[in-house]
């Protein structure tokens, strides 16, 4: 019998340093272009790439391979954030996807997530 596995988030960021690219539509790009105080126009040239299918946009990476929008354990765009990112790893299908959420230690209900430095 199978069973289907359901992630909180603990907010370990490491599906946003997961290689891969982000897809947006434009409601999405309409939504973090106002929460930046940009026009979409400059949104997309700052934070975009075309797909390699040439079939859409995805955010960019930063060198390292983390999202444009990682700031530490943070992001960026939190209230507008795609619905991509939203859904991981519940929504999404891809080998390895389990063992990214593993290797993060599980919290109790209720109980807050250390963060580095103390915090």
């Amino acid at each position: 019998m199978a069973f289907e596995v359901h992630y909180d988030c603990q907010r370990c960021t490491a599906c946003c340093r997961w290689p891969g690219q982000v897809k947006i539509g434009e409601p999405e790009i309409q939504a973090m272009s106002a929460l930046l105080g940009l026009e979409t126009w400059a949104f997309i040239q700052q934070y975009t790439r075309l797909r390699p299918q040439r079939d859409g946009l995805a955010l960019l990476d930063k060198p390292n391979g983390e999202c444009i929008f990682l700031e530490g354990r943070d992001c960026r765009v939190q209230d507008a954030k795609p619905v991509q990112c939203q859904g991981f790893p519940n929504t999404w299908n891809f080998p390895g996807w389990r063992s990214v959420c593993e290797a993060v230690p599980r919290l109790k209900k209720g109980e807050a997530p250390r963060l580095e430095g103390g915090a």
